[in-house]
């Protein structure tokens, strides 16, 4: 029988829990917009090599399963003498991933943009630098948006993967209290419960820059 009992006790250690998910998450997240956005940048550069380099960078990011990722950086690191806790491992592994994806969504974006509009900008004269910061990016960003939010919710839940380094976030907690309870359905479903509010409330932070950006 469903216990209610064990399913709200269990909600205590899981919040405790839920700081590093949300650690990890937004760090990775923040990190991976500014990675994205260098990606985003060579992908559309007019240089051959920086392009190539980014077509590599997305392929094989986009083609390796972040639990492999998040082990070879794990591993990896003190190899070549870099010796991080598992949290900075796991930060860097999501922010890497996060990366091909979001500098896809902005590349996507950003040649959507009718050409004629920079070739207007340029037709009046104005620099380059102007095109992009009043033109380009304000339109490209707001197009993105849902497919960015989108991806973040993704990268939320995916953060469940840092368990396997000993990260004790969600996943890993709910893991722990369902063997010492031996109420697996009453923990399970109180961690998924956290996940969802975590998500719902970055989906709500997502309508709301929608509707501020489209205004």
């Amino acid at each position: 029988m469903f216990s209610w009992t064990t399913f709200w006790e269990s909600f205590i250690p899981l919040l405790w829990a839920a700081r590093f998910t949300v650690l990890v998450s937004g760090l990775g997240i923040a990190l991976g917009l500014v990675i994205g956005a260098l990606i985003c940048a060579a992908a559309l550069s007019p240089m051959k090599a920086l392009r190539l380099f980014a077509a590599l960078w997305v392929s094989f990011l986009r083609g390796v399963p972040l639990l492999v990722q998040l082990l070879l950086i794990y591993f990896l690191l003190p190899v070549i003498g870099i010796d991080v806790p598992a949290l900075v491992a796991a930060v860097v592994t999501v922010a890497i991933c996060a990366s091909a994806y979001i500098s896809e969504i902005w590349r996507g974006a950003i040649n959507a943009l009718p050409r004629g509009q920079t070739e207007a900008a340029k037709a009046i004269g104005m620099a380059p630098l102007a095109q992009w910061t009043r033109i380009i990016l304000p339109q490209a960003v707001t197009m993105s948006l849902p497919a960015l939010i989108n991806e973040l919710i993704l990268l939320v839940k995916a953060s469940s993967l840092v368990s396997v380094v000993g990260i004790m976030e969600i996943t890993r907690a709910s893991q722990a209290q369902a063997a010492t309870t031996f109420r697996p359905l009453e923990v399970y479903l109180a961690a998924a419960c956290i996940y969802l509010v975590i998500n719902l409330c970055l989906a709500g932070v997502g309508r709301w820059l929608e509707q501020r950006m489209a205004v």
